[in-house]
């Protein structure tokens, strides 16, 4: 199976492409060059960045290598929605906006909604990798 993007878009609680650029700008607006915003941001994008390696390789793997690596991909992505909220957290702390992080939307909400939080930490990803030419 190829996977293509229009696949995605008949998943259930998506971000288009659109929506999570939109995001990325506001979260860049509200971090601007704080220092501690910035450090905050790179813990996110390293954690992310491992994060979506497991993403990209679930499709990939057998059952058996799905369930030995399932821990440490869920491990991981906990700790991309820690990672999430931290940088918010902050900003609202320093009175910058955050409305990024309600956009995007919390799991106690809806389960479905932690697979959003990791769509977008791989559209993160994805950003990174391309500007990486």
């Amino acid at each position: 199976m190829i996977a293509l993007y229009s696949d995605y878009l008949s998943q259930p609680q998506i971000l288009s492409l659109e929506e999570m650029e939109r995001l990325h700008a506001d979260m860049a607006a509200g971090i601007g060059a704080d220092p501690d915003a910035l450090e905050l941001y790179h813990e996110l994008v390293e954690t992310a960045t491992r994060y979506a390696s497991f993403r990209a390789g679930w499709c990939l793997w057998d059952r058996s290598a799905k369930a030995e690596k399932d821990p440490g991909r869920t491990s991981c992505h906990n700790s991309v929605i820690i990672k999430f909220n931290q940088l918010a957290r902050y900003l609202k702390m320093q009175g910058r906006d955050a409305a990024w992080r309600d956009a995007i939307g919390y799991e106690e909400d809806d389960p479905i909604i932690r697979k959003r939080i990791g769509d977008f930490a791989c559209y993160i990803v994805f950003i990174n990798s391309i500007l990486a030419r």
